[in-house]
């Protein structure tokens, strides 16, 4: 006796720990944990911040390129040891004694230089900074399209653990009627109504259903894991839908694309990206005008500038021929542009094909909605009637449990089927979604 209360307890303790571990949860807070804690909501924040630099490395193209430098020489070379007089301003007319002049004696210089270089006119940088531009663009529409279907993940996966509790639901009221039927099967045979084998096929009845809640069970764990992988929720706790498995209304009239989908944007954006580098790869072959200027500080001692002056002028460039480079390059940049083209093209059409299968997927759920509500209805009505009439000892065992397993089998079939309706519904919405 003691023994079977230490169990009792055990059993007690271990229910009260899981009831405990359940978190009851809502669709809503979950998408509010989802959209500030996902990882590939993340990932796809930092490759945004990745174009966006991509893009500001471009500003080279119109902004000046500064720099400041101090450098310190000593030298006896009499090419450098003349200008460096010079540029100290420190020249007497004794430095033009050719003996001084071949053979000085060591000088230093040291001299702080500001280097200013201004592009004026580079087309092709300027096709390159609106080929970033577009990038970075097609990066953020991709960005929010998988925003998109995270959102999607997660009503896929909530729904996917409201199907779970109500399979273990169902499951539980299957094996209380399994029970009651092998209570009135035991007094049956006591009473040498019923066969062994006819009590035994019910205990394997029990078993089955068992074995069902135990896997069932378990994908309610499963269902809680994909949502905490989907919050980046590392303790992994068993979750408790707030609300049921029903059926959502049906609003969608869509049957064709959006031309402004995020997703197709962004392919639009990107062959658009090709088409600019093409158009910059051809503009290489102009000249390019930029402007440059110095401004240098001269002294014998270091960080001194007793001497100074300044540089300025502009630069008209052409590179007539680089051994026929640019030639294979613009041919490459125009394949690349005209293959993005027709991956675009062919984009919207598999996009196309994957809507027309969801609408289609959509009406089949909504019809086998239908079809299994119906045959629900009429296994209910059969197990009553069956069960009745076992009461009465006027139907065989094996019939019993074959209604008894059809009408659970009908529950689950029903429940899956307003999951796959749901599922469908989010879908064709995701599909449609600007």
């Amino acid at each position: 006796m003691n023994k079977l209360l230490l169990i009792l307890a055990f059993f007690s303790v271990s229910f009260f720990v899981q009831a405990q571990e359940s978190v009851l949860i809502t669709k809503e807070e979950v998408l509010t944990e989802v959209l500030s804690e996902n990882n590939t909501l993340k990932i796809s924040e930092q490759e945004v911040l990745a174009a966006q630099g991509d893009y500001n490395q471009s500003n080279a193209v119109l902004l000046p390129n500064i720099s400041i430098s101090h450098t310190g020489i000593a030298t006896t070379n009499p090419l450098m040891a003349f200008g460096s007089k010079l540029n100290q301003e420190i020249l007497t007319q004794a430095d033009f004694n050719p003996i001084l002049l071949n053979d000085p004696s060591q000088i230093e210089d040291y001299a702080t230089r500001i280097q200013v270089q201004q592009p004026l006119l580079n087309f092709d940088g300027l096709y390159q900074r609106k080929a970033a531009k577009a990038k970075l663009n097609a990066t953020q529409l991709q960005a929010e399209r998988k925003q998109d279907y995270i959102e999607l993940m997660v009503d896929k996966a909530y729904m996917q653990l409201q199907l779970s509790y109500k399979t273990v639901e169902v499951l539980k009221k299957a094996k209380e009627a399994a029970l009651e039927n092998k209570r009135l099967a035991d007094n049956s045979f006591k009473q040498g109504y019923l066969q062994k084998s006819d009590v035994l096929a019910v205990e394997v009845r029990v078993t089955e259903i068992d074995n069902q809640l135990q896997y069932a069970q378990s994908n309610i764990k499963n269902a809680s894991n994909q949502l905490s992988v989907l919050m980046n929720d590392d303790s992994y706790r068993i979750l408790q839908p707030a609300d049921s498995l029903t059926i959502l209304s049906n609003s969608i009239s869509f049957e064709s694309l959006p031309e402004n989908r995020k997703d197709i944007l962004a392919v639009f954006k990107a062959s658009e990206a090709y088409r600019q580098m093409y158009q910059s790869d051809k503009m290489s072959f102009l000249p390019r005008l930029n402007a440059f200027g110095t401004y240098e500080l001269h002294d014998d001692e270091v960080f001194q500038g007793d001497a100074d002056g300044y540089l300025f002028g502009a630069e008209l460039k052409w590179n007539i021929f680089e051994g026929s480079k640019r030639f294979g390059k613009a041919k490459k940049s125009r394949a690349e542009y005209e293959k993005s083209k027709l991956e675009f093209n062919q984009y919207k059409a598999e996009s196309q094909v994957e809507l027309n299968r969801a609408i289609r997927m959509l009406q089949d759920a909504k019809n086998n909605l239908e079809l299994t509500a119906l045959a629900l209805s009429q296994s209910k009505e059969s197990l009553r009637i069956r069960t009745n009439r076992f009461e009465q000892g006027l139907e065989r065992t094996t019939d019993l449990l074959m209604a008894e397993t059809q009408y659970a089998q009908k529950q689950l079939e029903y429940y899956t089927t307003i999951f796959q309706h749901n599922y469908a519904l989010a879908y064709v919405q995701f599909l449609t979604k600007e």
